[in-house]
């Protein structure tokens, strides 16, 4: 209890001391080294209350108190605050909330008044500082302490202060009349009079502290009063001390009055812009500094480098507003500024003036006056722009008679790894209205030939786009310097993209999305192709667009002619034709392509990339559009393709707008087309085929079957089977997910959450295809009009003999049962224990080897002969009956494609 009592007292006279403070001279708190030594003692969060409850800065207080000598009073130094800081009971800062950050996109900010944030940090405790010389111009006055320290013949050492009457009264030689003088002319005259009284010493003369004044600050302060200030203060000390200047109030008319009469006014933008305090004097007791109400202003934005607020003085013209606000940024376009004005009738008018001319500076600015200074254009002037696979793309000073090679020299220091050096193009506006032209050009001829024709001579603003040889995003990584690291960093880089593929799949399982997770899936097990291609094509004169770009690579061709045929398409006019061309067939990347000055066929083919191995040299053929002012026709020419590959101008004919050119393929060409027999062949393995082969030919070549295989119990499965069951697991998702929305609005009664439906529509895009064609192999074996046509990517499976029928579903024990000729399928059933109770008895049906179902209805069966009804290798299904439960009534569909799913798998489980 005593340990509290004395901590309160210690704090209670801490505090104490912190207020009579304000009424001493300097506003200083003068703590003796008793109550530092008690303050030391304190725990740390007590003396962090304390110093906070004073306003002291405690790591400030610390240092204080570390290196002061104990013997002379520590005097805290003043701490600032922002204006508006507002404290709890506790003397703890309450925190403001926290800003709203700017956003990433540019927002137009608010002007604010400018210099009205210098006073953003109005001192709580304000006290001028106090170690700084005396001027010679101080005036002495009563309140002032004087040291005098006498040595030589006599040494003694005096603290004299200036009395009411002005007198400084030095024992055994009386008073001595100082107020009024100078600090140069009272050290003169204090030391001329000792010495003339005192013979054979030498005088030391110092201000051993100030005097301290009442100052009253009015008008518009922040705070406005009373104000003790010592007598070193000025007039920025005394707007300090009152907070600063309020919204309202003047910066450019601070008035100073002494004894009723205007002494002088001070202008803050003197200071604030250019460092001149000459008109910042000394204050005197009494004094009162006023502070008006703001004059006319005059606001600019724009680029320059102050943008804000100004206040205007009489006669302030546009040359001065410039320099206030810093003057001009280089991007600024200072030739038409704009200026809104109110007129006489109070509606705003615009003038434009030009910040350059001297002469439109000097007119005189208005109040309310709004000044904004444009930004200069974003356009460069002769300039030659790089674009593309280029190892420095980007801007380039363009010179008279330069030409491409004299800006890309070398392949290896200039260009990219996967650079097309064949087909680039050379962008160029031709009139005012900044419409294109493009010229074509091979930049292995430029390099390699200076003098050829690829080599163009460059103007002014022209873009030379470089294209790389990649087309998909998903290609960059099949190039060879992409392999150029040790096991253990490709290890590494295995690894990250693994872990990006997982957390993506993470994301898309936390939210559901099954048809993402579904596409992850899917390009975890097969190569697809992307689904998105980019169709840009010609139809009926007009041009039709359909781009992913995210899918295509970033230097590829259709990425970077994408906006050079929009443009094209939209200089289309009447008269005009728009200058685009169309290749389709066997070139390696077929397209619309922009029609070059002067392109031909061979050009074209270039910019395609070049012919496929599979192009037919004989002929090709041109779709051209002839119109006349009443209609419009086509025609249709015919070239040899080898001629104009060769440079016969009769049939590398000049291109015009919108034709078509279709390179035809080799009739009868096809590549290897590959099918694979697996199992109980004589020599298994993957077949070569040729266009039209059937099964039983293949079949024939493998030498046929061996002794032990299963005919009826084959599996075929065909790609394109399985893209379309998967295509079709999608669409039945889809449409669950919109019967099962449709339900869950207009049945009050249904009961499924949303995420045993998002768990069921995950778990139906998982399953895996199978892609199987049923067939009955015996009879193509044995039947010539009973066969297949082979497509690339078939499988034919043959497992081995089973002697086995399988039960599976809802039974009570799933289970294989060794095949007896004169069982039945309800004698399977019974085996395995018979139907459960939630079974569907009215739609057991039974799965023959080569996938065939049979549906039993009682003790009848659709198919013809009985004994044929359960083969070896069949198996006996037993639904779900899915209307068993009104809450599960939506799964039927997915049952059903899941247990056809289940059970094909476990037909085929020995491939």
């Amino acid at each position: 209890m005593m340990t509290f009592i004395k901590k309160t007292t210690l704090f209670l006279t801490l505090f104490v001391t912190f207020l009579v403070s304000f009424l001493t001279p300097t506003y200083a708190v003068q703590v003796n080294q008793a109550q530092i030594e008690q303050f030391k003692k304190l725990p740390f969060a007590q003396q962090q209350a304390l110093a906070k409850s004073m306003g002291v800065d405690i790591s400030a207080f610390t240092n204080q108190l570390s290196t002061s000598n104990p013997s002379v009073p520590t005097q805290l130094e003043p701490v600032s605050f922002p204006r508006g800081t507002q404290f709890d009971q506790q003397g703890n800062i309450v925190e403001q909330e926290e800003q709203v950050k700017e956003d990433k996109f540019d927002e137009v900010k608010e002007l604010v008044p400018f210099g009205y944030d210098v006073f953003a940090n109005s001192p709580y405790t304000f006290a001028p500082t106090m170690d700084i010389a005396i001027p010679s111009h101080y005036i002495v006055g009563p309140g002032d302490n004087i040291s005098i320290q006498v040595f030589g013949k006599e040494s003694s050492e005096f603290s004299l202060e200036v009395n009411r009457e002005g007198q400084v009264v030095f024992p055994q030689h009386g008073p001595f009349n100082v107020a009024g003088l100078t600090f140069t002319e009272m050290k003169a005259l204090l030391s001329a009079k000792i010495k003339e009284r005192i013979i054979g010493v030498d005088v030391v003369i110092s201000m051993a502290s100030l005097r301290s004044m009442r100052v009253f600050v009015l008008g518009d302060a922040h705070k406005p009063g009373p104000y003790r200030l010592n007598s070193l203060s000025s007039i920025t000390h005394a707007l300090f001390a009152a907070g600063g200047i309020s919204d309202i109030g003047s910066l450019r008319n601070i008035q100073l009055k002494r004894a009723g009469k205007l002494i002088t006014t001070l202008d803050l933008y003197d200071l604030l812009i250019h460092g001149d305090s000459s008109d910042d004097v000394l204050l005197q007791s009494g004094d009162v500094v006023f502070v008006p109400a703001v004059g006319q202003t005059v606001a600019i934005d724009g680029e320059v480098r102050r943008p804000a607020i100004y206040e205007l003085k009489h006669g302030d013209d546009f040359a001065q507003v410039h320099t206030m606000a810093g003057g001009l940024l280089p991007s600024a376009y200072a030739q038409s500024t704009i200026v809104e004005r109110y007129n006489r009738e109070n509606l705003r008018t615009v003038l434009n003036v030009d910040f350059t001319n001297a002469k439109q500076l000097s007119a005189k600015v208005q109040g309310g006056d709004f000044i904004r200074v444009l930004k200069a254009a974003d356009k460069f002037a002769e300039s030659v722009t790089l674009i593309g696979a280029i190892a420095r793309p980007g801007k380039y000073q363009w010179q008279k008679h330069q030409k491409i090679s004299d800006l890309l020299p070398g392949v290896n220091s200039h260009l990219l790894a996967n650079a097309d050096l064949n087909y680039s193009v050379l962008i160029r506006e031709i009139d005012i209205a900044r419409n294109i032209e493009v010229h074509q050009f091979s930049l292995a001829n430029a390099i390699s030939s200076p003098q050829s024709k690829d080599n163009i001579t460059l103007q002014a603003n022209d873009k030379v786009l470089i294209f790389s040889q990649v087309e998909k995003s998903s290609d960059n990584s099949l190039l060879l310097d992409n392999l150029a690291y040790t096991q253990e960093q490709l290890t590494i880089n295995e690894q990250k993209l693994a872990k990006k593929k997982f957390n993506e799949k993470l994301f898309w399982l936390e939210y559901g999305d099954a048809e993402k997770l579904a596409q992850l899936d899917k390009a975890q097990t097969i190569d697809e192709e992307l689904i998105n291609q980019s169709i840009v094509q010609i139809s009926g004169g007009e041009v039709e667009q359909s781009v992913d770009i995210s899918a295509l690579a970033l230097f590829s061709r259709q990425r970077l002619l994408l906006p050079i045929i929009q443009k094209l398409k939209h200089q289309g006019a009447a008269g005009q034709p728009i200058q685009l061309v169309e290749i389709d067939g066997s070139v390696k990347f077929p397209g619309v392509y922009p029609l070059a000055v002067n392109g031909r066929i061979v050009d074209l083919i270039t910019a395609a990339g070049g012919l496929d191995e599979s192009a037919y040299l004989a002929r090709a053929d041109i779709a051209r559009s002839q119109h006349s002012q009443q209609q419009a026709s086509k025609e249709s020419l015919s070239i040899d393709l080898a001629a104009a590959l060769t440079g016969d101008q009769s049939h590398n004919v000049l291109l015009q707008s919108k034709d078509r050119l279709n390179i035809h393929q080799i009739p009868a060409w096809s590549e290897n087309h590959v099918v694979e027999l697996r199992g109980e062949f004589v020599f298994p393995g993957k077949y070569t085929i040729r266009r039209g082969e059937r099964l039983s030919d293949l079949i024939e070549k493998a030498g046929g079957f061996t002794p032990f295989a299963h005919q009826q119990g084959s599996v075929f499965t065909r790609l394109k089977l399985k893209e379309l069951e998967r295509q079709n697991l999608h669409k039945l998702a889809s449409d669950l997910r919109i019967e099962m929305a449709s339900k869950s609005l207009s049945d009050k009664s249904y009961s499924q959450s949303y995420q045993d439906v998002q768990k069921m529509l995950q778990d139906l895009t998982k399953l895996q295809p199978v892609g199987r064609l049923v067939l009955d192999l015996p009879k193509i074996v044995a039947d010539n009009n009973y066969d297949v046509l082979l497509e690339s990517g078939d499988v034919l499976y043959v497992p081995t003999m089973k002697n086995s029928v399988n039960v599976i579903g809802q039974v009570q024990v799933a289970s294989s049962h060794i095949y007896d000729d004169s069982l039945t399928a309800q004698d399977y059933l019974l085996q395995s224990g018979g139907s459960k109770k939630r079974a569907d008895e009215d739609r057991i049906y039974i799965i023959s080897a080569n996938g065939r179902i049979n549906l039993i209805q009682g003790d009848n069966w659709f198919s013809s002969d009985a004994s044929e009804q359960v083969k070896p290798g069949d198996t006996v299904v037993v639904p779900l009956d899915t209307e068993y439960m009104d809450n599960i009534s939506l799964w039927t569909s997915a049952t059903t494609i899941m247990y056809n799913t289940a059970v094909a798998i476990a037909a085929i489980s020995g491939i």
